[in-house]
């Protein structure tokens, strides 16, 4: 088995691995909830006023799933349609236009992410560390891991591409489950992020965040081709020396902009490898962006711009403080980011002034907001998924 070039040491065994993966996920997200909103006694939100109502945005539909939502589940847009994953296990299929249900199967215990999907086949990461392929809601194949997993697998070139907690990578037969290769993760990370990490296709590499490192890796056989850092552990505990690159990332061409979590926000030229510049950024959330900026929210509820081609502030908003934010989404001249309270928020892209406000249910929003079929998606933690359109 390969390993993560400039690493050190060689990887634990793969019993160690995951046992270290499931212990110690809990212990930094709860150590990173206390550092972020200071335990029992955290700041109030501000209250925000009357909706401005400068975009006229309506609800055109909603879903109901039948059961709760896991946070940290992004949902899957392909072309119309969006797919959610609910806590029993069920993958359900929504017109994005009308919120009807297309499709819907059930794998049999809970997942530990969401779906990854090459319009064909779809693959999913069960509890129990299995993973899963079906096709039209029929199971195609499974196969045993060695660790957890909480990124979305990847389907494309007929393969399934898997990234597991301990940032090892996988790649087996999309038809038969055949494994092609496999690299272990760093053995130098004393805890691992209980949340989706950076796993994409940008032409014909896989960029993979590893231990604060955009890496570009080469799908037909896994070697690495290149590494470029966007944080390097510091502090004085293990929680902040935590330096994982989180999902969701933005790319526009060859620029790929991501989060190290609690460390910084970065931009990589994917084609040349180089780091174009990196800002320091408290947030544990992904990153959107267009041409011009890069949107991301820190752990406090402050939302801020970067200019995309040099990293330099744009603006910077703190009026959703001590709001638990998702990952932004850039919609037409707004970034759209929604709340455990259940609020959307639409700011402005120029400024970060409010636009417009939506509510779901108090359950709060389980994921980034997406679009599809000209609307926006959102999903709730209650099981419940909303479609908003302009009027």
């Amino acid at each position: 088995m390969k390993t993560f070039a400039h690493q050190v040491k060689s990887a634990a065994p793969a019993a160690q691995s995951a046992a270290r993966v499931l212990v110690l996920t809990a212990v930094a997200a709860s150590l990173a909830a206390c550092s972020m909103f200071g335990g029992k006694d955290k700041p109030k939100p501000l209250d925000l006023g009357p909706n401005p109502g400068k975009i006229a945005v309506h609800q055109a539909w909603s879903a109901k799933l039948g059961s709760e939502v896991p946070l940290a589940m992004p949902a899957l847009v392909q072309g119309n349609t969006v797919t959610v994953v609910t806590k029993d296990g069920s993958v359900t299929t929504l017109d994005g236009n009308t919120g009807s249900q297309l499709g819907k199967f059930s794998v049999g215990e809970p997942l530990t992410t969401g779906v990854g999907s090459d319009g064909q086949r779809t693959a999913v990461v069960t509890r129990s560390n299995q993973l899963m392929v079906f096709a039209e809601g029929k199971q195609l194949w499974k196969s045993n891991l060695t660790a957890a997993v909480y990124t979305p697998p990847l389907v494309a070139g007929g393969r399934v591409f898997v990234m597991a907690a301990d940032r090892s990578l996988a790649a087996f037969d999309a038809n038969t489950g055949r494994e092609l290769w496999s690299v272990e993760g760093p053995s130098n990370e004393p805890l691992i992020l209980r949340q989706p990490g950076v796993l994409q296709a940008v032409g014909n590499n896989l960029v993979v965040g590893v231990s604060g490192r955009l890496a570009g890796v080469d799908p037909d056989n896994g070697s690495v081709r290149w590494m470029a850092p966007l944080a390097a552990p510091r502090g004085t505990n293990d929680v902040e020396r935590l330096v994982d690159l989180v999902g969701p990332v933005s790319r526009v061409g060859s620029s790929v902009c991501a989060r190290a979590f609690q460390a910084s926000v970065g931009c990589v030229d994917v084609s040349t490898a180089n780091v174009r510049w990196t800002q320091t950024s408290k947030g544990s959330d992904g990153v959107a962006g267009d041409e011009q900026a890069v949107f991301g929210a820190e752990s406090n509820g402050t939302v801020q711009a970067w200019n995309r081609a040099d990293g330099q502030r744009l603006w910077s908003i703190d009026k959703l403080q001590y709001r638990r934010l998702t990952a932004p989404l850039v919609l037409g001249r707004s970034v759209v980011l929604a709340d455990d309270l259940g609020t959307v928020h639409m700011l402005s892209r120029e400024d970060g002034s409010a636009l417009a406000r939506l509510e779901t249910d108090k359950a709060g929003v389980a994921t980034s907001p997406v679009v599809a079929a000209n609307t926006l998606v959102v999903v709730s933690r209650s099981g419940t998924v909303y479609g908003f359109k302009p009027d």
